[in-house]
């Protein structure tokens, strides 16, 4: 990992909120992700499961985390398993945790912590004292993953060794710890938005006719982990002209022109923790005066809806009052009709053609966030802010997003201090 220490005080308290959900005679099993192959002896770079890493700070591939609070044994209420090291390990990969490093780091007693290999036998110590059996799934209306991953494989495997015992669904439970961010988790937010920030602050003296969408994205990775980021917390999207329109292009191969505007979906992560910002710049350094228009049109619904990420709402009422200020925008751009937007179907607004996705979503160790789109906002939650307005016979994208705080008092743009109002963007460009 590049990222410093986290206090393991936030994982200790992360342990003690769930096990205040759990049924009685309850053992949680978490896993590490797979090690994810390529071709011939490639591998991607590992990335750990969310939830395991919430609740231990183990970074490393092959571990378990099992909890079982009520265990009439204290020494099988934690425990933790690791990936043995060995000399031929430590020259070939390098350093993996010591049981009194990932003591450190987990706040698990090193007496419980073991080997990976000692998983079975120990196990097999607790599970039979245990009624329930928390097991985990990707849990994600917008998942779509083929892969089978070592979560479904275990599913599978622990249903053949213990028939009898009654299984759980883990992730509403992570679902709904998570969504509620602890302030060290928006410190670590913090960090990934302030290293974006660099980013994209040194794009502002960068961008300008001839450029290339690659070029401006290996800016960005230069910045971001020479400040100890692991890299981009999401594909990154630099989209110039009519690239902007698609709305995961990936490309970025393109060059920029002469009065275009470039939209970057571009952001930091840091400690595992993720930003999500969306800026869209003139290539030029000035904006034309349709593209202030439409520019100004996404602005003042992304200020009027960061209004709405307070205590109390909900995720439906939220977008459907974001939808009609952006009907009114796009009636005063001229691309909608008001006579034909109050005939319309009301399941499926005309607003739609020119912003066709949603405002917000979760935000933390995931870019898209878990969470309950029935539940309330609540102080302490994440979201994103990012309406858009795509219009595609003019070539011309514009979104723009930012990360918003929800607190008891209201909320905190986690990003006011990056540049977004039409005349600080233009002053920075062209200062020479």
């Amino acid at each position: 990992m590049k990222y410093t220490s986290i206090s393991n005080e936030l994982f200790i308290r992360n342990r003690r909120r769930l096990a205040e959900l759990l049924k009685p005679k309850s053992v949680v099993v978490l896993h590490a992700n797979d090690s994810m192959p390529t071709n011939a002896d490639g591998t991607m770079g590992f990335r750990q499961n969310n939830d395991l890493f919430y609740l231990s700070g183990v970074d490393q591939e092959e571990t378990i985390l099992v909890l079982f609070p009520d265990h009439p044994d204290e020494r099988f209420r934690e425990v933790l398993f690791l990936r043995e090291t060995s000399e031929l390990i430590e020259i070939w990969e390098g350093h993996k945790l010591t049981k009194e490093e990932a003591e450190q780091t987990s706040g698990i007693s090193r007496k419980t912590i073991f080997w990976t290999h000692e998983f079975e036998r120990i196990f097999i110590q607790m599970v039979f004292e245990a009624e329930h059996i928390y097991l985990n799934t990707n849990e994600h209306t917008r998942n779509s993953s083929e892969v089978e991953t070592r979560d479904v494989r275990n599913i599978r495997q622990f249903k053949e060794k213990y028939p009898l015992h009654r299984y759980e669904r883990l992730a509403p439970l992570m679902h709904y710890l998570r969504a509620i961010k602890q302030p060290e988790e928006v410190t670590l937010l913090k960090e990934a938005i302030r290293i974006t920030e660099d980013g994209f602050r040194r794009l502002l003296g960068f961008i300008k006719p001839g450029v290339w969408e690659y070029e401006i994205e290996a800016e960005l990775l230069h910045e971001f982990v020479r400040q100890r980021s692991r890299g981009f917390a999401y594909e990154p999207i630099i989209a110039t002209g009519a690239n902007a329109c698609v709305l995961h292009y990936l490309q970025n191969n393109q060059q920029c022109q002469d009065g275009q505007v470039i939209l970057l979906d571009v952001a930091a992560e840091y400690g595992n923790y993720n930003a999500d910002l969306t800026r869209s710049l003139p290539v030029s350094g000035r904006f034309t005066e349709r593209q202030k228009a439409v520019y100004q049109a996404v602005l003042n619904v992304m200020k009027e809806a960061k209004k709405m990420l307070v205590p109390g709402n909900l995720w439906d009422e939220y977008h459907k009052e974001v939808g009609k200020i952006m009907e009114s925008e796009l009636i005063g751009l001229g691309l909608l009709d008001r006579n034909e937007v109050a005939k319309q179907d009301p399941d499926a607004p005309l607003y739609r053609k020119y912003f066709m996705h949603g405002t917000s979503h979760f935000l933390g160790l995931d870019v898209h966030d878990v969470g309950n789109k029935y539940r309330k906002f609540e102080p302490g939650m994440v979201f994103t802010c990012e309406p858009g307005i795509y219009i595609r016979q003019e070539g011309l994208g514009i979104r723009l997003e930012n990360n918003i705080l929800i607190t008891e008092d209201g909320n905190i743009d986690l990003m006011a201090s990056i540049p977004v109002e039409i005349e600080e963007i233009e002053d920075l460009m062209n200062k020479q």
